[in-house]
């Protein structure tokens, strides 16, 4: 979605739904690396059933990162994306069925839209496209404008960088060797290029493998909808999620989890209306540190860069390499919890009509459309930092009982209730956009006076080298340096201390905080703090701001009724288009917004008679026609020579939609990122009449990489479909065969043989050299295509008959009256049962006392033993009140103190859906000490203070006396003897 504020306000606004996940970490022994048992119960006390990949967000970051080296191949690419697709199946660990979707080719919608939206993406999405399935047209516009922007963006990038190299080595500065590598053109994840053409069949490989080979894929159905699959990767999975739910057999109670960073999941999730859903994303940390792209130092950028030669880091320069930063981790989403806060905040009294929270949730998600998405702009007055959203559902609460009705029903909108909607913020718009003037005045006054305080506040002389300040403790830390010659180092301290202007109280300074000499001199404009601000003709504060926005984002007189009313329909047009992809699937291939910027919310008059209609019948464009539509001229390697010609011979039909330069409209934005991308549409008919002249070069591959492909079905030899589909294999079945639900938990849809099959008995080639064949293997594979319905069959919006409510995680609003003066206790993870621990300061004491010497780094951990009146208890005396706390260690001998907990395959193991005990408190602690949270789980609390006895290694209990053992005191001599 083109609204990348949208998470972080969703987030600060609903805090309740992020849970962080318990991850655990595999082991390594004797160099060796020990996987994760995923077949073990979920550490995060949560089941889930259906795991769905979003691959987009797994393939970028895979291809090209951000916070470590580049893989320096294409290999080292697969085996990044398969690490990191079994760290996310070690965290979710899905039960029944793992649905990998990759982006497919894009409707007709081709590259006829140029990107009307100002795609403010975040840092972690700002990378340069996706690897979605053939999308809709209207998507294809966009990602034309992302990859014609990358390129510019990328040539730009060099020419500074050779510039900027070139004055530092004038000036004899030190810079690094240049390194002379093929730089990686994230375009190539576009459908129809070889690179995903080889992504395909690593990832069958990669399936093949774990379904061999891990016993947490033991049971699993695995289907994978690769990039010759028409669509957008998550569109193809609600696709898939709406026509199960349509299905006798499916459960309405499943619980899904949906990987992706895109915030348009959220709404995607929403709009299922199944009550388990949860999202897992990477979290996102901004100003992660990046090295310069010159020198390969931290600190700044290139164009700051100073040819300085680089520190020593570590004692031995060992240090080198590494780069400032740890590994992402990952956070829950919980819908559940969302749709608790939208019902308190939708929930309305005296409506005229039946209050139902599921058609209240539709609605919301309706009306965040209209602050920007993929397929259309976002209307001027309406921003998501300005709390757009809140404004909307305020004037939906107080005008939805004149409307008779909700907004949408399964995705079809009311367009007469709709327009009194957008009136009603057209009639504040005057006042929103003074209101955006003044507040940007304001933060830029204070981000001036700022500057004048840090430069008035910044000490005249900052001792550098030996000198540097340190925090405290950090003085033997890698990186701190030695003086060769101390006093040689104070002299010029000294000297550089005294040449500094000294400032006496009364001394005057300019507006920029530098001291003003003999009573100030006038300031250069070069030296003003002021960025320079680029220049908006439009000045929506000021009276007469529509008939300018017209006159320069349109190039029509406001004046021009005819012309409005185009643009208003247009966008009317995105809107019930954009609900319905998102409730039914693709109304048109076809379809798009003509223009690069937004109406007015006072423009929606009238637009109850609007046509709200789809051309039917539509089908998507090709893959290497969506590379032409897609693609500038500098990613036209990936193309066929001939086809290839088309985008730089001058003499060419369509040379028009290829420009090597285009203008950014800012918007009123700051950045260039920010602003409208003005690239010419792509006319569909001119570019299908000049590739009519080139197809007949296609080669075989060529013409193979250019089909339309479908999903493919994995199991291995223990699923229930095993057998069903190696008979179908053996007897040659040439017609579609229903998949029996009974087999498969319920999923239905039918079977059609696969050419490319894997089969058992069959050796399968690895496409990674570095990865070893699969020679004893018993996988199955099989073509796999949902259940289908009629053109103008509607999914119905509703939450299905025998779906049980979720229990509430939110403090009911009446829990003062009804808890007979109970404290409110949060649910801080999926687990309500589970007990939360608490130790007080004795207790930690003890465990800093207990924990090996000079391994931890705790408060505690050089702490003296406790005195002899603590023997037999170590805990200090109960004062009065307090209640009895558990003897923690008295269970504990001596030698198990050194021993961290069970491994997790030594834990016993408990059915789905019976609650989890706490694990024992000192437990716990250990297990922070290792960074492996693996909780253990119980059916029944025991022991003394209500507490669960130690279990041992075979899940059973130890014979210990109930009141446990006596702790020895300290021996007079050793290691802790401190007199």
């Amino acid at each position: 979605m083109g609204v990348p504020a949208f998470f972080r306000w969703l987030s600060r606004k609903y805090p309740s739904i992020i849970v962080n996940c318990v991850e655990e970490k595999p082991k390594e022994c004797n160099g060796v690396k020990i996987p994760v048992d995923a077949s073990k119960p979920n550490p995060n006390d949560v089941e889930f059933d259906n795991l769905y990949l979003d691959m987009n967000g797994i393939i970028h970051p895979c291809t090209h990162p951000e916070d470590k080296p580049a893989p320096k191949n294409e290999d080292e690419m697969m085996v990044a994306i398969f690490e990191y697709i079994d760290r996310l199946f070690s965290i979710v660990r899905p039960r029944r069925l793992l649905y990998m979707a990759i982006d497919g080719v894009y409707c007709e919608i081709l590259g006829m839209l140029a990107t009307a939206l100002a795609f403010e993406l975040l840092a972690y999405c700002q990378r340069e496209g996706g690897i979605d399935k053939w999308a809709p047209r209207a998507k294809m516009n966009q990602q034309r404008s992302r990859r014609f922007r990358a390129s510019k963006e990328g040539m730009e990038a060099a020419v500074e960088k050779q510039r900027v190299r070139e004055e530092i080595l004038a000036k004899g500065g030190f810079l690094p060797p240049e390194e002379i590598k093929e730089r990686f053109d994230s375009n190539c994840i576009t459908p129809g290029t070889e690179f995903m053409d080889n992504l395909a069949k690593c990832l069958r490989y990669y399936i093949a493998d774990r379904l061999n080979n891990d016993p947490g894929w033991k049971n699993l159905t695995v289907i994978l909808s690769d990039a010759s699959a028409p669509g957008e990767g998550e569109h193809k999975i609600m696709d898939y999620i709406r026509r199960q739910r349509a299905q006798p057999n499916h459960d309405p109670n499943t619980h899904h989890c949906l990987c992706g960073a895109d915030a348009d999941l959220i709404m995607l999730g929403l709009a299922t209306h199944e009550p388990n859903f949860t999202i897992i994303r990477e979290e996102f940390k901004p100003n992660k540190p990046k090295p310069c792209g010159l020198c390969n130092q931290f600190g700044h950028e290139v164009k700051d860069c100073e040819g300085l030669p680089r520190e020593k880091k570590g004692k031995h320069d060992e240090l080198a390499d590494s780069l400032p930063c740890a590994e992402g981790e990952f956070i829950f989403l919980r819908l559940n919890v969302l749709r608790e806060y939208l019902e308190r905040e939708l929930t309305m009294a005296s409506l005229p009509f039946t209050f139902d929270v599921e058609r209240s949730i539709d609605d919301w998600v309706f009306m965040c459309f209209f602050v920007g998405n993929d397929f259309l702009p976002h209307l001027p007055s309406l921003e998501i930092r300005e709390n757009a959203i809140d404004r909307l559902v305020n004037i939906y609460k107080n005008v939805v009982h004149k409307t008779g009705g909700y907004l949408t029903e399964s995705g079809y909108v009311n367009l007469q209730r709709v327009q009194m909607i957008m009136l009603a913020v057209g009639e504040v718009e005057d006042s929103i956009f003074k209101k955006r003037k003044d507040d940007e005045d304001s933060f830029r006054r204070r981000q001036k006076e700022k500057r004048k305080r840090m430069k008035r506040d910044q000490p005249a002389f900052t001792p550098s080298g030996i000198l540097t300040p340190h925090a405290l403790g950090s003085r033997n830390s890698p990186g701190s340096q030695v003086a060769s010659n101390p006093r040689q180092a104070a002299y010029e301290m000294r000297m550089q201390n005294n040449s500094s202007p000294s400032i006496s109280p009364n001394t005057s300074f300019t507006s920029d905080g530098s001291p003003s000499p003999l009573g100030g001199i006038k300031r250069k404009a070069e030296d003003s703090d002021s960025e320079p601000e680029p220049e908006d003709n439009v000045r929506l504060w000021e009276a007469g701001w529509k008939q300018r926005y017209y006159k320069n984002k349109f190039d029509v007189d406001a004046a021009d009724e005819k012309f409005r009313r185009k643009v208003v329909q247009s966008y009317v047009e995105g809107l019930c288009w954009v609900l319905r992809y998102y409730y039914q699937g693709c109304a048109s291939w076809k379809w798009y917004y003509p223009f690069h910027y937004a109406p007015f919310a006072s423009d929606f008059e009238g637009i109850a008679d609007m046509p709200s209609d789809f051309e039917k019948g539509t089908k998507p464009f090709k893959p290497l026609e969506q590379l032409m539509g897609v693609f500038p001229a500098a990613s036209g390697n990936f193309l066929p020579p001939s086809w290839r010609k088309l985008m730089s011979d001058p003499d060419s039909s369509i040379i028009d939609f290829y420009p090597e330069d285009f203008a950014i409209d800012l918007n009123g934005k700051k950045y260039a990122w920010q602003g409208v991308a003005l690239l010419p549409f792509v006319d569909e008919r001119r570019l299908r009449a000049a590739l009519e002249e080139v197809y007949p070069d296609l080669t075989p591959e060529e013409t193979r990489r250019n089909s339309l492909g479908g999903d493919v079905l994995f199991v291995g030899k223990h699923h229930p479909l095993h057998d069903f589909i190696l008979e179908l294999y053996q007897t040659g079945s040439t017609e579609p065969v229903e998949v029996p639900p009974e087999l498969c938990h319920g999923i239905q849809g039918k079977f059609s043989l696969d050419e490319e099959a894997i089969l058992p008995d069959q050796i399968v080639c690895s496409p990674v050299p570095m990865l070893r064949d699969l020679t004893q293997n018993t996988v199955v594979s099989i073509n796999f295509k949902d259940p289908q319905f009629a053109e103008d069959y509607i999914f119905k919006a509703v939450m299905l008959p025998g779906a049980r409510k979720p229990a509430a995680v939110l403090k009911p609003s009446d829990w003062e009256k009804s808890s007979n003066g109970r404290q409110w206790k949060p649910q801080l993870g999926f687990n309500r049962d589970r007990r939360p621990v608490h130790l007080d300061q004795a207790a930690f004491r003890t465990l800093g006392h207990v924990m090996p010497r000079g391994s931890g780094t705790g408060i505690y951990s050089n702490a003296a033993p406790p005195p002899v009146t603590y023997q037999g208890n170590l805990y200090r005396p109960l004062l009065r009140g307090q209640a009895q706390i558990p003897k923690l260690m008295s269970n504990m001998r001596p030698q198990d103190s050194w021993r961290g907990p069970p491994p997790l395959f030594q834990q016993q193991r408990f059915d789905r859906g019976v609650g989890a005990e706490p694990l024992l408190p000192w437990n716990r602690m250990l297990q922070t000490q290792n960074a492996a949270f693996q909780p253990n789980q119980y059916q029944m609390l025991a022991g003394p203070g209500g507490y669960p006895p130690r279990r041992d290694d075979r899940g059973g209990r130890q014979g210990y006396p109930r009141e446990g053992r006596k702790y020895p005191l300290p021996p007079p001599s050793g290691r802790y003897n401190w007199n």
